[in-house]
């Protein structure tokens, strides 16, 4: 084969096969048929409206990316010229001299075996192939290792997203690598490549499309995180619960929890705790920890002879005095009519700097309760960050993450207008735009944290959607009321406090979503309250989503399925149809393979894109949904390896913890 036959065949062909491939791939993916949540007569489903939706972004996408491809086809267009020339004086200079010739052989035929290896890398950068290659051998290797299923499945999508790929590949090498320090440090750690845990070639995930402000919708496809990847965070393994109950004594508790003083547990093979407050206890001690919270459930029954369930909202906020409620309608007037300064920007906020979260050896009353208090008063602890991913913050405290994400962009998406204004005291007031002219207006303190959150529609009816009284003392930014409460008694069976969708799909959800807590609320918490406690958390009921089925390291809700969220979206509109101020709380979780970190981040991903199709698809008001991401912490099977039922999305109503009652 000629010098230009060569040239021809690992240069231009691959180029041409690209661009001939892409157009295809694109018109499958729109034209591809989508399972739809009910036939209309004559009228789309909300389902087949996003599809269109989805269908115009592609478009777009797909034009922008062609826009894109052409300046770097035109930089590409001279080296492939001048290594054509060269192609074409070769022959003459080997028939004028041989010597010299027989010197290049050897060059050109490693010129040749690297083409064939990374021919794709010389698409981009043919200059640089000589020098290059070997970084680009270890990398395609890394690739082969990671995301055989990926690669295999989906070639075509694979160039389209070559650029976010590596981004996502570089940020696991480094995590890897940080991974892998910590744990060479311990002692006994294990040695490297050994928490590696492979994972099914069906399960690898596709890439996460969009930055910035483009948001996840159903259907977009997520990076690709330590869940998938296999790795294994370092530190020390939690204490093992060994729980000898059989499955008929667990099922016993289940139904009646008010009966016993031991952890509920769900009655299945690995079933965790059903508190989330109780599994953050197992988390910091294990059986131990279940002993002392078992003592002093005896200890608070022997107090109350009887738990009584609140009967309504309004019964379980019998304890906030009544004057409190009565002040707040002038004070939200006073706060929507407060003058303030107009930005030209979205205000970036103060990272958080200090938290009465210790670590999980002291967490949720595993001690006693003096101890716990004062412990926590002595010890406020900094905040420090560990890293941030587009636009989420990792902050770390003590041996415990979490993932803080900005809402705003969400929010802003559809609106009309949106805009800024600074106030005193470092807060600062967003209004939101919405179509038939109402309006939203949140007031943040300096560290982003909602202080409260009012509907105004266009003839100045207002709706409180979230309020809390700004606190004057000086505490830590980032606070765990859990600290303050006792350990929950559950008094109601454990199909009425948590529902699975996949068990009960036609269960009255509007319904169970009209229930009030279990317990009394001592006090309207702030919304950033609710996010970082389980033991507040637990006082409202939950719904399992448990028919998203999240492939490992996905964030991606299929079509197929958003049709299994059509009665829940109901309930939930119906809900708002009598209160447009209600609250939703939507929480994203991972199992337990892979990185902290990257969970996290996934997690906090999976609640997004749930939270984008309940607006998208049902329309549900974006502002009425609060996401969260808790990454592996509140496991539903307890096991370390790959669990679908622990890739799941809960939603709650917390409006009851967020704001007075009966405002409307």
């Amino acid at each position: 084969m000629s010098i230009r036959s060569r040239l021809f065949a690992t240069v231009a062909l691959p180029v041409l096969s690209a661009s001939l491939m892409i157009q295809p791939a694109f018109a499958d993916s729109l034209t591809a048929p989508f399972e739809v949540a009910q036939e209309g007569e004559g009228q789309p489903s909300p389902e087949e409206l996003l599809l269109k939706r989805k269908q115009r972004q592609a478009e777009e996408e797909s034009q922008g990316q062609a826009e894109e491809q052409q300046p770097q086809a035109e930089e590409q267009q001279t080296p492939r010229k001048k290594r054509q020339q060269q192609a074409e004086e070769q022959p003459a200079a080997e028939e004028s001299a041989p010597q010299q010739a027989e010197e290049e052989a050897p060059r050109r035929k490693k010129r040749q075996q690297q083409a064939e290896e990374q021919p794709a890398a010389e698409e981009s950068a043919p200059q640089q192939a000589e020098e290059e290659a070997p970084r680009r051998k270890k990398r395609q290797q890394q690739a082969e290792e990671q995301q055989p299923a990926a690669e295999e499945g989906a070639p075509q999508q694979a160039e389209e997203q070559e650029p976010t790929r590596k981004r996502r590949q570089q940020q696991a090498e480094e995590q890897q690598q940080t991974d892998e320090q910590r744990a060479a440090e311990q002692p006994g750690a294990e040695p490297e490549g050994g928490t590696t845990v492979e994972q099914p070639a069906t399960e690898a995930p596709a890439e996460q499309t969009g930055e910035g402000e483009q948001q996840p919708v159903p259907g977009a496809e997520p990076p690709a995180t330590a869940e998938q990847q296999g790795e294994q965070p370092a530190g020390q393994p939690a204490p093992e619960v060994v729980d000898e109950r059989s499955t008929e004594e667990r099922q016993k508790i289940a139904e009646d929890p008010a009966a016993s003083d031991d952890t509920v547990v769900l009655p299945v093979e690995r079933g965790a705790a059903v508190l989330d407050s109780d599994k953050d206890a197992d988390i910091a001690g294990g059986n131990q920890s279940r002993e002392t919270r078992r003592k002093q459930r005896e200890e608070l029954r022997a107090k109350q002879e009887s738990v009584e369930v609140p009967t309504d909202d309004a019964s379980a906020q019998a304890a906030i005095p009544a004057e409190a409620r009565e002040e707040i309608p002038q004070k939200i007037e006073a706060v929507l009519s407060e003058e303030g300064e107009r930005v030209e920007e979205a205000p970036t906020f103060t990272v958080p700097q200090t938290t009465n979260i210790i670590n999980n050896t002291v967490i949720n009353n595993t001690v006693n309760n003096t101890t716990v208090n004062n412990t926590t008063e002595n010890n406020v602890t900094e905040v420090r960050v560990v890293e941030e991913v587009d636009d989420r913050v990792i902050l770390g405290v003590g041996d415990r993450i979490f993932v803080r994400g900005d809402d705003r962009p969400r929010l802003r998406r559809n609106s009309e207008e949106s805009f800024y204004e600074t106030l005193p005291r470092g807060r600062v007031r967003e209004t939101i735009v919405r179509p038939g002219g109402y309006r939203i207006v949140t007031i943040y303190n300096e560290y982003g944290d909602i202080l409260t959150r009012t509907r105004v529609d266009r003839g100045g009816e207002e709706y409180v959607m979230m309020y809390a009284p700004e606190y004057e003392e000086d505490r830590p930014t980032i606070v765990d009321v859990g600290y303050d409460l006792p350990p929950m008694r559950l008094s109601i069976p454990v199909d009425e406090y948590i529902v699975d969708v996949a068990e009960d799909p036609d269960r009255d959800y509007y319904e169970f979503l009209s229930e009030p807590p279990v317990e009394p609320v001592e006090r309207v918490y702030t919304i950033d309250e609710v996010r970082h406690s389980a033991r507040l958390r637990d006082k409202v009921r939950r719904i399992d989503l448990d028919t998203i089925t999240f492939a490992t390291g996905s964030a991606e809700v299929s079509m197929s399925q958003a049709k299994t969220m059509r009665n829940v979206a109901e309930a939930m509109n119906k809900v708002l149809e009598k209160d447009p101020g209600e609250t939703f709380f939507i929480e994203g979780h991972t199992d337990a393979v892979g990185a902290d970190q990257s969970n996290l981040v996934l997690s906090d991903e999976r609640a997004e894109s749930v939270a984008v199709l309940l607006t998208e698809v049902y329309g549900i008001p974006a502002e009425n949904l609060v996401t969260q991401g808790y990454g592996e912490r509140f496991l539903k099977i307890r096991t370390d390896g790959p669990e679908q039922e622990n890739r799941r999305v809960t939603i709650r109503r917390v409006t009851p913890l967020v704001r007075p009652v009966a405002q409307r």
